[in-house]
């Protein structure tokens, strides 16, 4: 029997799957990088970040108008398609000082569009360096976001992408599949766990590209791109944030002002009180849930909204005059009188009967938002 036949065998190492954390919004973009990911083998497990500012799913299921608008959690319906882990994580109390201490600025309204980015893609890298110091191995190899060079004026320039990378300190770990052949190689490129030629050159903000990309790989159904997922880009809801933290003179805010901007008529007739007025019947029963921490104004004599008073009354004056200005958008407008309970935080409870406001009574300065 010759040399070679009798040698022990070598066992050759089965290969190592390199694994990727990825941030999932929901949104298409970060939908097409975990499956470019998925293509060339990599597993794939998504986080999405809960900052109490997302603008899915919590308005459209309040609001009739807003009845036929999918209800669905759009990052959990990704992971869903795709087969992945979806890490849920609650940054909503660390993400104070991102909104207010913002070192890059705002971006649009009181959007601090860069530093959102930094901050979430380093709640990425903690999440892979403390997964690689349990798991060796078997932790997060690297990052992958669904980002694209210039689609986003303030966070997704050409200039900014390295801004993120350092500063989240991430550094060559922090893969954008869709863009990287627009960028300058990362660690997973260079080590061979990607093939760079199998990754994308998109650019701007032209959507066409995407979608071919998922029609390609057969993904329908996928959210529409609507200006964002946050609530801080909106102008109106910006204002409201704007209007509270004058009101309050100082900057702060926790998770039930910030739910409650999202909801009804915002109207302050004075510093120190505003109204916040449902407009239809999912809203009454929304702001239902906050009337043990708020003195609440109800009609009583015909249909009507529910108003929450964020503040203080400091005259029976004050009490009539926004008693009014509640009535004024109920089904008693038209009426002499209109009789509605008054509520305090305790559960005592008044009825009081006012004319109700002329449109002349309230101001449009009023309004907030």
């Amino acid at each position: 029997m010759s040399e070679a036949a009798t040698a022990t065998s070598v066992p050759t190492p089965e290969p190592i799957q390199r694994r990727a954390v990825a941030l999932v919004s929901g949104g298409l973009d970060s939908m097409l990088a975990v499956k470019v990911m998925q293509e060339q083998g990599i597993h794939v497990e998504g986080v999405n970040f809960f900052t109490g500012f997302c603008v899915e799913g919590h308005t459209h299921a309040i609001r009739k108008k807003d009845q036929d608008k999918n209800k669905r959690n759009n990052a959990l319906w990704v992971a869903e398609k795709l087969g992945i882990k979806l890490h849920i994580v609650d940054i909503s109390e660390e993400y104070k000082d991102v909104v207010l201490n913002p070192k890059h600025g705002y971006g649009a309204n009181l959007n601090p569009c860069l530093d959102c980015k930094i901050f979430m893609v380093n709640q990425a890298t903690l999440m892979l360096n403390k997964a690689r110091e349990l798991a060796g191995e078997k932790g997060f190899d690297f990052i992958v976001t669904g980002e694209v060079v210039g689609q986003r004026p303030k966070s997704q320039r050409k200039e900014t992408m390295p801004i993120i990378s350092s500063e989240s300190g991430a550094d060559d770990r922090l893969l954008r599949p869709l863009s990287a052949r627009n960028l300058p190689e990362t660690l997973p490129e260079r080590e061979g766990w990607v093939d760079r030629e199998q990754l994308f050159d998109f650019s701007g903000r032209n959507r066409k590209p995407q979608m071919a990309l998922a029609k390609r790989f057969g993904l329908e159904e996928y959210a529409q791109p609507a200006g964002g997922c946050c609530f801080l880009t909106d102008e109106s809801y910006s204002n409201k944030l704007a209007d509270l933290w004058r009101a309050r003179n100082e900057r702060r805010y926790e998770l039930d002002d910030i739910m409650l901007l999202k909801v009804g008529r915002h109207i302050r007739p004075a510093d120190h009180y505003k109204l916040i007025i449902s407009r239809e019947e999912g809203e009454n029963r929304f702001l239902e849930g906050y009337r043990y921490q708020f003195t609440s104004l109800t009609t009583v004599s015909c249909p009507g909204p529910l108003a929450l008073v964020d503040g203080r009354l400091e005259s029976d004056d004050e009490l009539r005059q926004a008693a009014a200005i509640v009535a004024r958008y109920s089904k008693g407008r038209a009426d002499d009188q209109v009789v509605l309970e008054v509520k305090e935080p305790g559960g005592v409870a008044r009825e009081v009967a006012v004319t109700p406001a002329r449109p002349d009574q309230i101001p449009l300065e009023w309004n907030v938002g």
